[in-house]
C-alpha cells in the first residue's frame, strides 16, 4: 500500500471529511436508541429475578394527586321494614271490636210539620261478648239517650240496627245487642286493680263521626283516683259521683263508648268524658273496667242496675239558704254538709221530713252523691243501715232496712 504524505491527507475534498463525521454520529445514535430500547425491555425481567436492585429513596408527598374516579351511580332499592311492636300488637287485638254507635231521633219538620227519624249523633261502642246468636256492645249513656233506633256501624263499613238491652244514667253505661253474624272481633275485658299511675294506655274510637272510625290515641295512666259528679236530670245537683281513670291519651266528641286498652290489649276502661276548656289539654276520663263489669251483668240480667234506697226524695244541705238551716232546720252552725229528706216515697217510716243525714254507719256523709255511692258499693237489698241524722236541731240515730229499687 502506498504510504500517504499527511500533508496531502489535508489536501483532499473537505466534503468528504463532513461526511465521514457524520457517520460516526449517526452510528453513535442509533447504537444508543438500540441499546436504551433493549434495557428498557428487560428492565422488568431482570429486576423480578433479581439480578437488578434499585435503591430508590423514600417516596414523599407527590406532588399532585390522581383526579379521583366518578362515583358510580347508586342503585335504588326499595326496603320494606316490618314494624311490630307492643302497641301496634295491642291494637290488632281490639280495634276491629270497636264499633260506631249511631243515635237516631225523631225530628218534626218546621215547614211540612211532619216528623222524620235523623241522625243526632254518634259515638263508640266495644263487642264484649257474642253468644247464643247474639254480639254484646258497651256504651256511654248519654250516647243513645233520647234514640228512637240505634244502628252499630262495624269495623267492616256495614250497619245492622242496634236493640237497648239496658242502661244505667248514674255510671253512663249502656248495652246493645246486634246479630252474633255481624261479630267479626270480640274485645277482651282485662281489670283496672292493678293499673299504676304512668303506664301507658291506648284509647281507641271514633272521634268527630265514623269518617275517622277506630282512631288510635296513645298516653299514660295520668291518675287513678279521680271523682266526676253525675247531674242525671239536670237540676244542677249531683246525683253520683262517677270514680273514673284520667289518661292523656287523646280523647274527643266521638270517642265515648270506645276502648281504653293497655299494652296487652285488654280493655280497663271505657272512655267517658272530657274536659274541653281553652288552654285545657289530655284531660280525658274513663270508667273503670272493674266498676263497669257488675254495672253490665246488671244490665244483661235485668234491663238495669238494682241498688239499695232509703226511700227518700234528698236534697243536699249546701243547697239549702242560711236562713232555712238555722230557723227551719234548726242545726248548730258547725253542721254544713249533709242530706235533708225532703220527701219519704217508700219504707224508711222512722224518718221524717227535713230530717238532716250526716253519717251511715257511722261514716260521714257530705251530699246525696256520697249517700248514694255508699249505699251501693256497700249494701244490698234487705242490709240495715244506721242513720245517724239531726231532727229539730237534735242529733239521733235510726236504723232502716234497705229495699231494692
Amino acid at each position: 500500500m502506498e504510504k500517504m504524505d499527511i500533508d496531502e491527507y489535508y489536501k483532499r475534498s473537505p466534503r468528504k471529511k463532513r461526511f465521514g463525521a457524520f457517520s460516526m454520529i449517526a452510528l453513535s445514535l442509533v447504537s444508543s436508541m438500540i441499546g436504551g430500547f433493549v434495557v428498557l425491555t428487560l428492565l422488568p425481567y431482570l429486576l423480578q429475578s433479581g439480578y437488578v436492585e434499585l435503591d430508590l429513596p423514600a417516596a414523599s408527598a407527590p406532588a399532585y394527586a390522581p383526579a379521583p374516579e366518578p362515583p358510580k351511580p347508586a342503585v335504588e332499592q326499595v326496603v320494606q321494614v316490618k314494624v311490630e311492636t307492643d302497641t301496634v300488637r295491642a291494637v290488632s287485638q281490639v280495634e276491629k271490636a270497636v264499633v260506631g254507635i249511631v243515635n237516631i231521633q225523631e225530628m218534626r219538620d218546621f215547614w211540612s210539620r211532619s216528623t222524620q227519624a235523623v241522625e243526632r249523633g254518634t259515638g263508640s261502642g266495644v263487642i264484649f261478648s257474642k253468644q247464643n246468636g247474639k254480639g254484646l256492645v258497651v256504651t256511654n249513656y248519654h250516647v243513645i239517650r233520647g234514640a228512637v233506633d240505634v244502628e252499630v256501624s262495624l269495623a267492616n263499613g256495614a250497619r245492622v240496627k242496634g236493640h237497648v238491652v239496658g242502661v244505667d244514667p248514674l255510671t253512663d253505661l249502656a248495652v246493645l245487642e246486634i246479630p252474633a253474624d255481624q261479630v267479626e272481633s270480640v274485645a277482651e275485658f282485662g281489670t283496672s286493680a292493678n293499673l299504676q299511675v304512668g303506664e301507658p294506655a291506648i284509647a281507641i274510637g271514633n272521634p268527630l263521626g265514623l269518617h275517622f272510625s277506630r282512631t288510635v290515641t296513645q298516653g299514660i295512666i295520668s291518675s287513678l283516683e279521680r271523682s266526676m259528679p253525675v247531674d242525671v236530670n239536670e237540676d244542677g245537683q249531683p246525683d253520683w259521683q262517677l270514680d273514673v281513670i284520667q289518661t292523656d291519651a287523646a280523647i274527643n266528641p266521638g270517642n265515648s263508648g270506645g276502648a281504653l286498652i293497655n299494652m296487652t290489649g285488654k280493655v280497663i276502661g271505657i272512655n267517658s268524658l272530657k274536659i274541653s276548656q281553652a288552654g285545657i289539654e289530655g284531660l280525658g276520663f274513663a270508667i273503670p273496667i272493674d266498676d263497669a263489669k257488675p254495672i253490665i251483668d246488671d244490665l244483661i240480667q235485668y234491663g238495669k242496675v238494682k241498688r239499695p234506697y232509703l226511700g227518700i226524695v234528698p236534697r243536699d244541705l249546701r243547697e239549702i239558704p242560711s236562713h232555712h238551716r238555722e230557723n227551719t232546720l234548726k242545726l248548730p252552725k258547725n253542721v254544713t254538709s249533709g242530706v235533708v229528706v225532703m220527701d219519704v216515697v217508700k219504707g224508711a217510716s222512722q224518718l221524717q221530713t227535713y230530717d238532716v243525714i250526716v253519717t251511715l254507719d257511722g261514716q260521714p256523709v257530705a251530699d246525696s252523691a256520697d249517700m248514694r255511692k255508699f249505699l251501693f258499693n256497700r249494701k244490698k237489698d234487705g242490709d240495715r243501715v244506721e242513720v245517724g241524722l239531726y231532727r229539730g236541731g237534735k242529733r239521733t240515730t235510726v236504723t232502716i232496712t234497705l229495699y231494692y229499687e
